[in-house]
This record gives structure tokens, sequence and C-alpha cells, in this order.
């Protein structure tokens, strides 16, 4: 395997003599390797092998993420800032292409190694969750006059419109025979339709904007300083053209949890206000700028609805007979529903306060 990905790695414009390469981080979508040249002179690299069972469409996905950060770049540059820390850098292969292709059909990238970074797990105070905030309106800040569309590589994502044609599809026709004993759970679902539909129709008919969005918000994703501050944001696998809310609550999901996504005690679910507060200033203090007054008016609301989603997602599959998520027990999809559900009702307690609070800080931060 280290020959192949010698072999492979030597496929692309790397500066300077490889020293090594080792795995590198869980590996949950694609296997992804560290690539260290010799000395310490020459960048180090990071080597991907991207998952196309996932992303059907790689060379979209590439050619979404080299105009995206070649966006970002125009803008580091015209700040003065240091393009190679604080956006992706792709390498090209020796053919001027974005990926190589082994023989197996294998789709692999590279890109360059940013040093001296930090990076976090969870946001586990409202201190974080503010830099964190910061870090993804800074990125949506810089990409909101880009109008060169981005390929659809993940059709439906986030569209609740196409996974209620999903669910209706499923609870039809009931596959494995478990809708029977799941009355309560499919109340959920439906008592929320109209609510969530009628948000997704402003989508639909342009009253909230479709921009550039990335689509996987939670912490790791955003590398700091040594000193705490955002560098950049990276794992571009996902950027397409929606609307940001979806990543403002795609965030709160993961970050004001305090339990676990598949927390079986549901007494450690819950919604944390103050790290909902701190995500959000730190938030509009980056985004205020560009942001709508119908983007503003649903900020709070695409909490509950990316958490819905979810709840849906997962009573959905686990209804299918757990053909989407991987799973570690037969009712693992019901328990991570529940668990998303008991997030929900939390931030349905709290959504007025988290309503007041998007107001408020609009206002303050408009004013100053």
């Amino acid at each position: 395997m280290d020959r192949n990905l010698n072999y492979i790695a030597s496929k692309f414009q790397v500066e300077g003599n490889i020293e090594n390469i080792r795995p590198l981080g869980e590996g949950f979508i694609n296997d992804t390797f560290f690539v260290k040249t010799v000395g310490n002179t020459d960048p180090d690299y990071l080597l991907q092998r991207k998952n196309k069972n996932i992303f059907k469409d790689v060379p979209g996905m590439m050619g979404n993420i080299q105009k995206v950060t070649t966006h970002l770049k125009a803008k580091i540059t015209a700040a003065d800032g240091d393009t190679s820390r604080e956006a992706m850098t792709l390498i090209f292969t020796d053919e001027n292409d974005l990926f190589f292709i082994d023989e197996e059909g294998n789709y692999w990238t590279m890109c360059l190694f940013i040093k001296d970074n930090l990076t976090y797990e969870s946001a586990d105070s409202p201190e974080l969750a503010f830099a964190g905030g910061k870090g993804i309106g800074k990125f949506q800040s810089m990409l909101s006059d880009m109008k060169d569309p981005l390929v659809d590589i993940l059709p439906g994502f986030h569209n609740i419109r196409y996974r209620f044609e999903q669910w209706d599809e499923i609870l039809k026709n009931d596959p494995v025979g478990r809708k029977k004993n799941l009355s309560e759970e499919i109340a959920w679902v439906e008592t929320r339709r109209d609510e969530m539909l009628e948000f997704w129709t402003l989508v639909e008919n342009g009253t909230i904007p479709i921009r550039v969005t990335h689509n996987d918000t939670k912490i790791n994703n955003i590398l700091f300083d040594k000193k705490g501050d955002v560098l950049c944001v990276i794992d571009l696998d996902t950027v397409l053209n929606s609307t940001v809310l979806n990543d403002f609550g795609d965030a709160m999901r993961s970050y004001t949890n305090t339990g676990l996504e598949d927390d079986e005690n549901l007494e450690n679910v819950g919604m944390d206000i103050e790290i909902f507060k701190g995500f959000t200033r730190g938030y509009l203090q980056e985004a205020i700028s560009f942001l709508t007054a119908s983007e503003l008016e649903y900020l709070a609301f695409s909490a509950k609805y990316i958490t819905y989603e979810q709840v849906l997602r997962f009573l959905m599959d686990y209804i299918d007979g757990d053909q989407y998520y991987k799973t570690k027990s037969t009712e693992h999809n019901l328990i991570r529903t529940h668990a998303q559900y008991k997030l929900l009702t939390s931030m349905e307690e709290q959504f007025e306060e988290m309503k007041s609070f998007v107001e408020t800080c609009s206002r303050q931060l408009k004013n100053s």
C-alpha cells in the first residue's frame, strides 16, 4: 500500500521529495493521508481517496471546490492576507487535472497541508461557539457575491419537499413491517409537515435567496491559528448552491446539543441556549453585512428545520430497514430519532428566546 500511495502522490505537482505517507484521521467518508516531504523548507500535503459511493460526481465536486477556493483567494489577496493559510490550496496532477484516477477507478485528490493550526471536536463553551460562528459567517460573507453556479452533487440535500416524497413512499411500502409500532413517532413528523413546507416554499420562490453554502458546518471543519483566531474553513466536498440558513441550522444542531446524537438517556439531550447565543453573535458579526431581512427572520427557525429533517431521516431509514445510515443495532435509528426529537422539542420550547436574541443582536450590529 505504501508503494502504491507513493506512486499516486507522484502523479501530483508536489514540491520537494516525499519522506513518508501515513493515514490521517478517522476516515468516515474519505480516506485521508498526510504526505511528509523531506526537510522543513518544502510544504507538506494531504492526499485523499474520495468516496465515489457517496459522491457520484467527483469531477463536479472538485470543480465546485476550485471555483470556491479561487473566489476566496481573490478576496484574501485583496485584503493582503495569506492565501496559503486562509483558504484551501488544491494541488493539480502532472496532467493539470484536479484528480487522479487509479487502476481500480478510485479518485484521488491533493491539497496543501496548513501547518500550525488548532482544531476542536466540539464547542464546549460560548466563547468557542462564538469563534466557530465567526468562521462560518466569514466564509459565507466572502462568498456572498459569488455568481458562478455550482454543480448540484447532492440532489435533494436539505430539500424537505424531496424528503417528504421519500417519506411518503416508504410509509406506503413499509418494507420491513415496522410502521405499525410507530404511530407516535410518525405523528411527530406529520404534525410539523405544513410548517416545514411553508419555510421551504420561501426558498423555492426566492424570498430566501440561494447562495454558496458549506453544508457540513461542525466545528472540526474550521482551522484556527495558535492564537485562537479563525484561519479557514476546510472540507469543501459538500459546497453547494442553497440557503445559508442550512449552514446555520446544521451548526446549531451539532453545537448546541447537550447530549449525543444517539443518546439513549434523553435526560442528557437538550439545546444549550448559551451556546446558541455565542455562535449566533459570532456568526452575525461576519454575516450581518449581506443577510437579507428574510434570512434574519428565519435564522433561528433554521435550527428547528435542520433538526426536524434529521428526525424525519432517521425515522424514515428505520422504517425502510436501515438502508442508509450505518447502525450498531436494530433499534439504533429509532434511538437516534428519539434523541433528535428531544433536541427539537428543546429548541421549540426556547424558540421565542432564540428569535428574540437574533433580532436584538442584529439590531445592535446594524447600529454599531
